[in-house]
């Protein structure tokens, strides 16, 4: 979950960014069929709903090195 919110949060900042120099990413335009602040509502709504999957996403497991002869205690 914490890549697919990553993802949300990468877009939607993107398509902020991007609408500040009039260049909206055509995947994103049918948001702009209701007016401007339901566009800003689903381009915020998609950064708070990224976080919250980032945030609460469990983190990636890290396989554990095994230990060397010299390293193990006998």
């Amino acid at each position: 979950m914490r890549k697919i919110g990553g993802y949300m949060i990468f877009f939607g900042l993107f398509a902020i960014v991007l609408n500040f120099f009039d260049r909206v990413p055509s995947i994103l335009m049918w948001i702009y069929n209701w007016g401007e602040g339901v566009a800003w509502a689903i381009k915020i709504g998609l950064i708070v709903v990224g976080a919250v999957l980032f945030f609460l996403g469990k983190p990636e497991e890290v396989e554990p090195v095994a230990a060397t002869p010299e390293e193990s205690v006998e």
